[in-house]
């Protein structure tokens, strides 16, 4: 490998390291974005905010999103990689 063609290894290297980088940082703050969205409306619909309850449905409602959403998404993950084999 040239010093060239080594240099631009290292700059796509770079580029892509600090892309996922950077992914996993909006992604964290879209997370919590969302999160203080819902709170706040589990705080409008149970004005209680100490409530138990609404704490407790608001972690199994995240908690099924989740599910749902990382179902689908291996899914359509796997369907894909079938069709490329």
């Amino acid at each position: 490998m040239s010093e060239k063609e080594e240099k631009n290894s290292l700059r796509l290297e770079f580029l892509e390291q600090a892309q996922t980088l950077m992914t996993a940082g909006f992604a964290l703050v879209a997370a919590l974005a969302w999160n203080t969205a819902i709170q706040d409306l589990f705080k409008l619909l149970f004005p209680d905010q100490g409530s138990l309850f609404a704490k407790f449905l608001y972690a199994i409602l995240i908690t099924l999103i989740m599910i749902v959403v990382t179902r689908r998404l291996s899914k359509t993950i796997a369907a894909l990689k079938s069709k490329i084999k």
